[in-house]
């Protein structure tokens, strides 16, 4: 029992010393992979798709950001990675993506979410499929994928489509 209980404050140290945004966020967060995990694995991409953004086909986007923005982003990618780590389930990239889009969208930061594939001769279907999301210059979820991944797909912001088009 004084294993768990040492385990337990040492978590909640670790959690107290994470900034006031990832732990008003961690729970939510939490149950924002689970929602977009349900989604994945229930709804054909065709309807999730118009969710995720705007598509913007293969072109990699890469919106501007303001240092305070480029500091949110960070933080979403920091709060997302977090959750992710203590979710029962698998919560890889895509549920990460998904997570991440929508914190994103609720703090009115223009992002793009890409789809990527790439050859895998260890996988039997032969392909290795990844997503991730970029806001500025901060990798919010997904690494660095751009040098690993051959990009087929770009979702962008709506705000970010509404600026480009006037």
């Amino acid at each position: 029992m004084t294993r768990l209980a040492s385990a337990l404050r040492r978590k909640a140290r670790t959690f107290l010393r994470q900034p006031r945004f990832i732990q008003l966020w961690l729970v939510p967060l939490w149950f924002i992979l689970g929602i977009g995990k349900v989604l994945i694995f229930t709804i054909s991409f065709r309807r999730l798709a118009p969710r995720l953004g705007r598509q913007a086909g293969i072109a990699p986007w890469v919106p501007v950001l303001d240092p305070t923005q480029e500091a949110r982003a960070l933080l979403i990618g920091r709060a997302v990675r977090l959750a992710a780590r203590y979710t029962p389930w698998v919560s890889n990239c895509f549920p990460q993506a998904i997570a991440a889009r929508v914190l994103l969208g609720l703090y009115g930061l223009p992002y793009t979410l890409y789809f990527g594939l790439m050859r895998d001769p260890g996988n039997p279907a032969g392909m290795k499929a990844h997503a991730w999301v970029a806001a500025g210059r901060v990798r919010v979820t997904g690494g660095h994928s751009f040098g690993q991944f051959t990009v087929v797909g770009c979702f962008v912001s709506p705000r970010l489509t509404a600026v480009s088009m006037r």
